[in-house]
């Protein structure tokens, strides 16, 4: 819900959307035939592919794409391998896509279950790193110990979206074993589940401090709860382990607790599905599931300049095929009619202030955007904080010139970063 200004006085406000109190039943999206994983790619590693066309695999099972290698996906259905072929996603990470045909008789592997009965971050971080809710274990493991908090997200960043909301609220008792389970292997007692408004009542049992926030975008973002709540700024360039504080969605806990309790990792991706008509669902379905499956279960045409955006309405980024598959951290999926979709233009800033004034980092957001409109990054970010942003997009959603100022923001930082992997290189 946006409440909008009166007289041009204020700046608009995005509430988010709060679930009743009598939770929808998610609807189940059938298995595809086909699913794809995304497996990160070291273009540095010259060695043989572990797997290859034609190869079994089970649900449940490990998947590396090269011998001994710690980066890895589960597979999510039983099957095999029909093809293995190079992907570029955003800002050129680049990864191998594995899809493979699902078989009618499924299988589980039990690797993981033989040892569950000795929980260690060493084992989560083998197998639980790319379940539902894409947990960040390598955080926990890669720390030593820095890590002294971790933060439970139950009300999802971006407006509109309902999962964590959801997750927080209907699966109590595998959120409790998560939270138990995540102080036991990690050390780590300080653990804080953020709510909005009323929902903060009947977490009480769960191990966790609970805590609310406004339920007011961007109050729900890392940074704005480090500020609001722990009552720390991150400084600019640092980031929130920086200062000791790990964020997880509640999913992420949640597919800890009934890994451990089942001896199963889960395969399926609870998500908000947005349709053109502003219908929303929570729908569970198959890391991998193409979206066009989900698509044609809710009898939803996509036509020429439409939009399918992988996220909120606020950070989310754009899809442009319909095989794209459900990832681990795909928390919405958002369908945009073409004559509803946002546009932007190349329209020079106009000065308004609008920006300025909404800006929850309280950056010179006009005078930035001249710096990265040249490609002057590295002014940018001395000059004028590009690195205080906390990349929450409502300077675009002010802009009056439609500038895609959060898109700029993010080319500007990952251009940076590149520039720093050869300097480390050379040092």
């Amino acid at each position: 819900m946006i409440k909008k200004s009166f007289w041009g006085l204020s700046t608009p406000q995005i509430n988010y959307e709060m679930l009743p109190v009598h939770l929808p039943q998610t609807e189940k999206i059938p298995t595809p035939e086909r699913i794809t994983l995304f497996h990160p790619k070291n273009e540095a590693l010259n060695q043989p592919l572990a797997w290859g066309i034609g190869d079994p695999v089970k649900t449940g099972q490990k998947l590396s794409l090269y011998p001994d290698q710690n980066d890895y996906v589960i597979s999510p259905v039983t099957g095999k391998i029909s093809s293995l072929s190079p992907y570029t996603g955003d800002f050129a990470k680049n990864y191998m896509a594995i899809t493979i045909r699902s078989d009618d008789n499924e299988i589980f592997d039990d690797t993981f279950q033989k040892q569950i009965q000795s929980p260690t971050l060493e084992l989560m971080s083998d197998y639980l790193k790319g379940a539902p809710g894409n947990p960040p274990l390598s955080l926990l493991a890669d720390s030593n110990g820095q890590i002294k908090t971790i933060v439970i997200r139950g009300l999802d960043p971006d407006p509109m979206v309902a999962t964590s909301q959801y997750i927080a609220q209907s699966r109590m008792k595998e959120l409790e074993n998560g939270i138990r389970i995540l102080k036991e292997v990690s050390a780590v007692q300080d653990i804080i589940l953020i709510t909005a408004g009323e929902s903060v009542q009947g977490y009480g049992h769960i191990g966790a401090r609970v805590k609310n926030v406004k339920a007011v975008y961007p109050a729900a973002l890392p940074h704005m709860i480090m500020k609001d709540v722990l009552g720390q700024v991150v400084p600019a360039g640092k980031t929130c382990e920086d200062l000791g504080v790990c964020f997880f969605t509640a999913e992420a806990v949640i597919s800890i607790g009934s890994a451990f309790a089942s001896g199963q990792i889960a395969t399926s991706k609870i998500l908000t599905f947005i349709q053109k008509n502003g219908t929303r669902k929570i729908l569970e379905a198959r890391i991998g599931t193409p979206i066009g499956d989900i698509l044609r279960a809710y009898g939803e045409t996509v036509n020429e300049f439409d939009r399918i955006i992988f996220g909120g309405p606020m950070t989310g980024s754009a899809v442009y095929a319909l095989e794209h598959p459900v990832q681990p951290d795909t928390d919405s999926i958002i369908v945009v009619d073409r004559d509803k979709a946002a546009y932007v233009s190349d329209y020079p800033c106009i000065n308004c202030g609008e920006c300025v004034r909404i800006c929850p980092a309280k950056i010179q957001v006009h005078m930035l955007v001249r710096y990265l409109e040249a490609n002057l990054y590295e002014n940018a970010a001395d000059n004028y904080d590009l690195y205080s942003c906390i990349e929450c997009g409502l300077c675009s959603y002010v802009c009056i010139s439609k500038i895609p100022i959060f898109q700029y923001i993010k080319l500007a930082k990952y251009e940076l970063e590149r520039t720093k992997t050869p300097e480390a290189a050379d040092a």
